[in-house]
């Protein structure tokens, strides 16, 4: 964060090619994208162990109404063991990131919400 300005974190899908330019990538997810090469994703990283963990995952499984319990009980995860987002916090202490994540759904997913705890933690 240079100059105390707001950290630069942003969300897309992994399967949007990286732009010129584009800031380094991290995938968020704790499984690979189907059909994506190493190459392909462009990836800086994977901070696989930041991802919801599996039980969590399942129950949720993409459905949008189930997006605001998913949401807290994921920061509720990442709140109790914030080592796992630490390689993410460096990152974005570095200058900014692109969190890439598969899934459809760009507005009820987990980066989303990785995103905001992230935010979160650069300003705690």
């Amino acid at each position: 964060m240079k100059g105390g300005h707001a950290p630069d974190i942003a969300v897309r899908r992994v399967y949007v090619p990286p732009g010129r330019d584009e800031p380094p990538r991290w995938l968020v997810d704790r499984v690979w994208p189907r059909g994506l090469t190493k190459a392909a994703a462009g990836l800086a990283g994977w901070a696989k162990e930041a991802a919801p963990t599996r039980p969590l995952r399942q129950w949720f499984g993409h459905e949008p109404a189930r997006f605001p319990e998913f949401r807290r009980r994921y920061l509720m995860e990442l709140r109790a063991h914030p080592e796992t987002a630490d390689v993410l916090v460096t990152a974005v202490r570095a200058g900014a990131v692109v969190l890439v994540y598969a899934a459809r759904d760009e507005t009820h997913n987990n980066a989303i919400v990785l995103r905001e705890y992230l935010m979160e933690r650069m300003h705690g």
